[in-house]
């Protein structure tokens, strides 16, 4: 089982890897003989997460990388293609999720940066990381949606509309790279205890409405993502693409 689960000396490209689930991936790729390329808009965190992967013994690299610049992605890539030679798996975790108080009070430059950082960067890197990957025979893209692509409520309805665009660029584009050897799936994420969601799972009248339609009644930890993260980075899922998992704690329809 655990040459299932080898990633061994693959170069993984973590975009929103200096905090939260992203870094908690990170650490996990690089404790298993990952090297981790850690991607945010701000270089001075990246550049810690880095240094903690080294003190481990591992290969890091920090990027600056904000997903919603079209025009600088290929950089990113070409960056991480420089350093270590190949780029094996791609992690799209970078997001966003503010919340406005209506529709029709969502302005057009909010709509944007939820639809650039949830959408249109993991598009544009999806295309030009697969591209890398079929160069050297192959590789993993991991998508990280949400729940509220599933269960979209009116004080999200642009992000739910954003992940769940996301969830369709993974069935699609899965198609179209396969016969390259990159496959594309997708953890669909309900809550999480990280610094952004914290003025909601720590707030103790909001947590008792968050918990109560979870089965497990907890929210989960970061930690407990990489398992699906590791899965699809990995041959264990060598014959499994376009997918979404849901890990939730077993929320109800």
């Amino acid at each position: 089982m655990d040459d299932l689960f080898d990633v061994t000396g693959k170069t993984v490209l973590i975009t929103g890897g200096s905090r939260g689930l992203g870094k908690e991936m990170a650490l996990e790729f690089a404790r298993r003989g990952a090297r981790v390329a850690v991607a945010s808009r701000k270089l001075e965190q990246c550049e810690k997460v880095a240094a903690e992967i080294q003190s481990l013994g591992g290969e890091a690299l920090a990027l600056v990388c904000h997903v919603g610049h079209w025009d600088k992605l290929g950089e990113v890539v070409d960056a991480v293609v420089a350093r270590f030679g190949q780029l094996n798996v791609l992690v799209n975790n970078a997001g966003m999720s503010p919340i406005a108080p209506s529709l029709l009070d969502t302005s057009e430059q909010l709509f944007d940066k939820i639809i650039d950082v949830n959408l249109k960067g993991p598009t544009r890197l999806t295309a030009l990381a697969a591209t890398r990957m079929a160069d050297s025979g192959g590789g993993s893209i991991i998508n990280i949606s949400s729940l509220a692509s599933y269960r979209p409520s009116p004080i999200t309805t642009v992000y739910s509309a954003a992940k769940a665009g996301l969830n369709a660029l993974t069935a699609a584009a899965a198609q179209e790279y396969a016969a390259v050897g990159v496959r594309v799936n997708c953890v669909v994420c309900g809550t999480f205890d990280t610094d952004a969601a914290a003025g909601m799972v720590r707030n103790p009248e909001i947590l008792p409405h968050i918990l109560e339609p979870i089965a497990q009644q907890r929210i989960g930890h970061p930690s407990e993502v990489v398992g699906a993260v590791l899965y699809f980075a990995s041959a264990a899922s060598s014959y499994t693409t376009g997918t979404c998992l849901t890990v939730d704690g077993g929320v109800r329809p």
